[in-house]
Formats: structure tokens, sequence, C-alpha cells
């Protein structure tokens, strides 16, 4: 279970992408005591938690200025997780014991096949393709070797879009049924690609994994800037509703 202070952690930066607090304004302890109905201990660490995430900096003299990412950040985060995952594709497939990965890839991409023949799209069918999707991709990041991989991934995981294995949603594509058609379409081009990286891992062919898995990780920048151009300007809570299941809102959905 996570601690109170990262319960609050998550509750104050989920507040700030939502707008509830603008940028600039002056977070002090004993207002967000007051907001939270908590103590000063949880606060004063939660907030220590959320300068480390570059969510809140410190002011002059006492409390923080709230430091909320633009979709310009969210596209740098991306690019940056897009080649630690090329990163991580490309030694595993250098690894001796890669074999030992194939099992867990290999069934995540089955499951999605499964999920994709029976062509739903409602959101229990969504949050299972999410879940193998980053299944696929943890067990990457999990078995590269290379610690500061993982670790650099989930110190900008509570992002936007930067979840291990976070998929795009969007309601708008799936109110017709063409656009239900062409996000299956999209998924299975997404899984296609997962069956590359795997032969590509299988075969100890660490040039093709990691050309693939960046290509497959671009997608997210393709998207996101589809996104800015459907709207005069591309908002944060406009991020958190195109990702993540959790997170859907009524008027979005899927778009993988």
């Amino acid at each position: 279970m996570d601690s109170i202070d990262t319960e609050l952690a998550a509750r104050i930066r989920n507040d700030i992408f939502h707008g509830t607090f603008s940028e600039g304004e002056r977070l002090s302890e004993a207002r967000l005591c007051e907001a939270y109905n908590v103590s000063r201990t949880p606060v004063r660490l939660a907030l220590r938690l959320l300068e480390q995430e570059g969510v809140v900096r410190r002011g002059e003299g006492r409390g923080y200025l709230v430091h909320s990412p633009t979709v310009a950040d969210i596209l740098q985060a991306v690019q940056v997780r897009g080649h630690l995952e090329s990163l991580a594709a490309r030694l595993i497939a250098q690894s001796p014991g890669r074999g030992n990965m194939l099992p867990s890839l290999g069934a995540a991409i089955d499951e999605i096949d499964r999920l994709l023949a029976a062509g739903n799209m409602d959101d229990a069918s969504l949050k299972l393709f999410q879940h193998q999707n980053a299944q696929f991709h943890k067990t990457i990041l999990d078995g590269c070797g290379n610690d500061f991989v993982g670790f650099t991934c989930n110190r900008i995981s509570h992002l936007p879009m930067l979840e291990v294995g976070s998929m795009v949603f969007d309601r708008q594509v799936l109110s017709t049924d063409e656009g239900v058609e062409r996000s299956l379409f999209r998924l299975k081009l997404g899984n296609s690609q997962h069956k590359v990286i795997y032969a590509a891992i299988q075969k100890g062919d660490a040039v093709r994994a990691e050309g693939m898995m960046r290509e497959h990780s671009n997608t997210m920048v393709e998207y996101i800037e589809v996104f800015e151009k459907r709207t005069e300007k591309l908002t944060i809570t406009d991020l958190i509703s195109y990702s993540g299941i959790g997170n859907l809102q009524p008027e979005t959905g899927a778009a993988d």
C-alpha cells in the first residue's frame, strides 16, 4: 500500500494537472492541510516528492509554487521514454538470458490478438488491451539488464501518457462504426510491431529490435501531434483524458 504522503502527492498532482491550482500559484503547507484534511507532516513530505518530480518548485521564503508541465514538456518526455525503450529492446536482444523473457512477451501478444479477434472496444476491453500492452513493455524494461533504464522511465511515469505501456484513447473516434474499425486496425498494427520486436529479440537481432521499438514508441508522439491539430490549444487535461483507462471521461475513449 502507498504511504499517506505518496497518496497525498498523487491527489495534489492530479489536482494540479486538472487545473485546480493555477500555474505559479503559491501552495502553503497550512492551505494544503486544510484543503486535504491532513497534518503538516504528510503535506511536507508530499511537497518534497512533487518538487523532485518538477510539479512544484520552491518559492521565495516559505511555500511552493505550482509548476505544471506543458504539452511541449510531455512531448519531450515521450521522446525520452521512446529512446529508453528502444535501448531496452536492444539490450534484451543482446542478452544471453533473453529466452527467459519470451514467454511473458508472447503471452501478451497472444492475449492482444484474442482481444482483437473479439472486436470489442468497450471500457472493459480497453482495460485489458492496456494491461497486456503494459505487460509487454514492462517485461522488456525489467529484463534489459540495465536498472537505470527502468529507473528513469519510472521518474517520468507520473506525467500524462508516460506510464509504461500507456495507450491513447479518444472516444470521438469510437463514436462511429468506421472509427471502431479504424481503432481496431491501429491496435492490430501495434501488435504486429510487438511481434516484430519479439522475433528480433528471439533471434538476438539487437538492431532490428531497437529500430522497431523506436518506430513503435514514436506512435505516441504522432497522436499528440494529431490532437494538437484538432484544437487550437491542447491542454494537459486533454492529454490526461486521452491516456489511461482510469481517467476516461464522458467525451473520451480509445485509438491506439
